[in-house]
């Protein structure tokens, strides 16, 4: 409706529906931007700085336990702590995407994406500081740190996107998660480079780079509003929900957007969000989290 309505009044250039369509579309390219930058954008870039300073981990954990116990380790040995430390991302992400779903009902989309960034900050913390303190256990943690935050953003992220974006948009604006993933694989490969972060002198700050995507959203995603779906169907704002949606389209909301919304809510009234327990005790959903 917007775009055609768009193309109708083409030329009248001091037409306010203009006006507030443009300003829609740039208050949501700017909210998808800021979200994803913190968001999927860090699962594709953490994914890919580990490449770069693999050969310097490994020497720093031989040193380390030639250091603290006189001992040399075996070449298979450094490869199975190797193997832990890239591998243990993957559980932090199991976990992140268990409690990502908690997270969203309790704090809401928005909040729980900046809330994420914690996991985030104390991951580059730990990796920053890890050369220092001669301990590649601190890699380890931060790695599973790294995980959660990708896991909780991997889920939470879509699900902002598609509430927060109006109906003829919606396949693009969540197609963008998977763009900024690639983009942030490209971004660590380029960061990883040996002369800029991937040099023996420099893997510890490689693996706290991830903080300043953080930083970024942390600064800009707080201007932008809350999902509409949440603050009507799990507050019950409705106030707060019209509000939010006139911020994001630039313009009065269209009623039939909003009585979906409503429809939605009344549907599902009196209903508990289901546990990955209960979907595997109901017969008719058991084998949809299986496969």
């Amino acid at each position: 409706m917007t775009v055609r309505y768009c193309a109708a009044v083409e030329g009248t250039m001091a037409d306010p529906g203009v006006q507030k369509t443009t300003g829609h579309c740039w208050t949501l390219v700017l909210m998808v931007t800021s979200a994803a930058i913190g968001g999927t954008l860090q699962y594709g870039y953490n994914l890919a700085i580990m490449n770069a300073p693999t050969v310097f981990i490994q020497n720093f954990v031989n040193e380390t336990c030639l250091d603290r116990w006189g001992v040399q380790l075996e070449e298979y040995q450094v490869t199975l702590i190797w193997t832990i430390i890239v591998s243990i991302f993957s559980l932090g992400g199991l976990a992140g995407a268990l409690i990502a779903g908690p997270m969203t009902i309790h704090f809401g989309r928005k909040k729980c994406m900046l809330l994420n960034n914690l996991f985030l900050m104390s991951a580059a913390l730990l990796g920053l500081t890890s050369r220092a303190a001669k301990s590649f256990e601190m890699i380890i943690i931060s790695r599973v740190l790294v995980g959660i935050n990708a896991g909780v953003s991997m889920n939470v992220q879509p699900m902002y996107f598609a509430e927060c974006s109006p109906k003829h948009l919606r396949g693009a604006v969540s197609l963008s998660s998977a763009v900024f993933t690639a983009f942030g694989v490209v971004l660590g490969q380029v960061v990883g480079l040996r002369e800029i972060l991937g040099s023996e002198a420099c893997w510890h700050y490689l693996l706290a780079s991830n903080a300043i995507p953080g930083f970024i959203q942390l600064l800009a995603l707080p201007w932008f509003p809350e999902s509409p779906r949440y603050l009507l169907i799990d507050r019950g704002d409705k106030e707060a929900c019209v509000h939010a949606l006139r911020r994001l389209r630039g313009c009065e909301v269209q009623s039939s957007e909003l009585e979906e919304l409503l429809q939605e809510q009344a549907d599902s009234a009196g209903l508990r969000a289901s546990r990955p327990w209960g979907l595997l005790a109901d017969r008719g959903h058991r084998w949809q989290p299986c496969l």
